[in-house]
């Protein structure tokens, strides 16, 4: 672990505004993936079932979470606990009282009845992908979920705590405890069982487009990846809407990525977007020398920088091809990883594949483009070029991963196995498309632009 003392001194006064891939894995395959047992506390284990078992806490309709517990929350709780399940015709969330760090989330998902479940945490990152099981059947799966409070560790006075934006106040993503969803067709869950573990984790540092939404129908790719890794690893994605390579670094959000980073972490990297727009963004010769700066300070840390370059916006010239928008960043980009020899996912490059192969009439079902009243209280229509909804963001993840695989990054080493490949000329058809929606809606733009 590593003290940002360093960055805090710098800068603060600087400060700146699968194709139906189900998450499935045995316990007995997590050494398969490379995982470090490394657990460092017992296991707290529920259980949907009326009969006793030593050390498993019994889940019933009034099992609701209280501060420093854990149980059903946020106002909702399954309608249905019998014959060892808990199901519902809607989403129902579960929380535990947590720290900072990785959280190991063994579920056995199933119940008497079929279901179709997808499963969430935190601000909707996506864990499970509709694990269709039939009646009577259950399907243990893993997964990692990493837990983040604002508290910097080791950091001075007066600058211990990341400067969240007022959106971010009370959100699942910075709070003091670990939440799940369940959502989907009758989304059933036997048992729950959540370890403190000791692993790899992958840190991502960005804007809007890649921070973990937390309501619909926005989305970004950062919430869609954990669904493609295994439980050797866990991905923390520290992205927050409006900022810049270098905003970042004023509201102490690098800061407490380097209080808990440690040797074998890794560091992914993508800005632009509101960099290369002023004012307030940040000129590229700055741009340049902020993230050669992450890159050292990962390095000294022992952890690994992988640069992605900003996917493109919505924007098409009248001969069908996107009009580039992001200027000579992506470019800085490049030049980037090339000087300092770091491995570069071109996001840029490959959305733009993807962006015309869907053509502007397609690519209104991936980014935010909703006629009035879709949603509840919208009287006007949602006409974003910049965000993506839950396909958009997934169909860029799937980009990410198969960059991962193609160049054979270290990263490979951690995903599950069975991941269709990926070809950006062919993106997945909207019409074979689909995730159940989560229940908090908001029809308000993100910071950023």
């Amino acid at each position: 672990m590593r003290t940002p003392t360093k960055w805090l001194r710098r800068n603060e006064l600087g400060a700146g505004s699968l194709l139906l891939l189900a998450a499935v894995v045995l316990l007995s395959d997590a050494a398969a993936w490379g995982q470090d047992s490394g657990q460092d506390a017992t296991p707290s284990r529920f259980t949907c079932s009326t009969g006793h078992r030593k050390g498993v806490q019994a889940l019933g309709m009034d099992s609701l979470y209280k501060d420093g517990g854990a149980g059903f929350d946020l106002a909702t709780a399954p309608e249905r606990v019998s014959d060892g399940a808990c199901s519902s015709d809607k989403p129902f969330f579960f929380s535990i009282a947590a720290t900072d760090g990785n959280y190991q989330v063994t579920l056995e998902l199933g119940g008497p009845q079929a279901s179709r479940t997808t499963v969430k945490a935190e601000s909707r990152r996506l864990m499970v992908d509709k694990l269709v099981l039939k009646a009577g059947r259950s399907q243990q799966v893993v997964f990692n979920v990493n837990v983040r409070t604002a508290k910097i560790a080791g950091a001075p006075a007066g600058a211990d705590t990341v400067r969240l934006k007022s959106r971010e106040i009370g959100i699942l993503e910075w709070d003091d405890k670990l939440t799940l969803e369940f959502n989907g067709e009758n989304p059933s869950v036997r048992s729950i069982a959540i370890q403190k573990i000791d692993v790899p984790t992958v840190y991502i540092a960005g804007d809007s487009t890649v921070v973990d939404q937390d309501k619909e129908p926005w989305a970004a790719w950062g919430q869609m990846l954990p669904v493609f890794f295994g439980p050797g690893v866990s991905i923390a994605n520290n992205a927050e809407s409006g900022e810049t390579i270098k905003s970042f670094v004023g509201e102490r959000r690098l800061a407490k990525v380097e209080s808990t980073w440690k040797k074998g972490d890794y560091l992914m990297i993508q800005f632009a977007h509101n960099d290369q727009k002023m004012p307030g963004g940040v000129p590229l010769p700055e741009y340049k020398q902020i993230m050669q700066r992450y890159i050292s300070d990962a390095r000294a840390a022992g952890v690994t920088p992988i640069l992605v370059t900003a996917m493109n916006r919505r924007e098409f010239n009248p001969d069908g091809t996107l009009r580039m928008t992001l200027g000579e960043y992506p470019q800085a980009t490049r030049d980037v990883a090339t000087e300092e020899k770091v491995a570069l996912i071109d996001l840029n490059a490959m959305s733009k594949t993807i962006f015309e192969a869907m053509g502007e009439q397609g690519t209104l079902h991936a980014f935010v483009q909703y006629a009035a009243n879709t949603f509840p209280g919208q009287t006007t229509a949602l006409r974003d070029n910049t965000h993506f909804n839950a396909y958009g963001a997934y169909e860029l993840a799937r980009a990410i991963v198969q960059s991962i695989r193609d160049q054979h990054l270290p990263l490979e080493t951690y995903l599950r196995p069975g991941i269709p490949p990926f070809d950006p000329a062919k993106p997945l058809p909207f019409a074979e498309w689909s995730l159940p929606m989560s229940p908090a809606v908001s029809t308000a733009t993100p910071y950023g632009r």
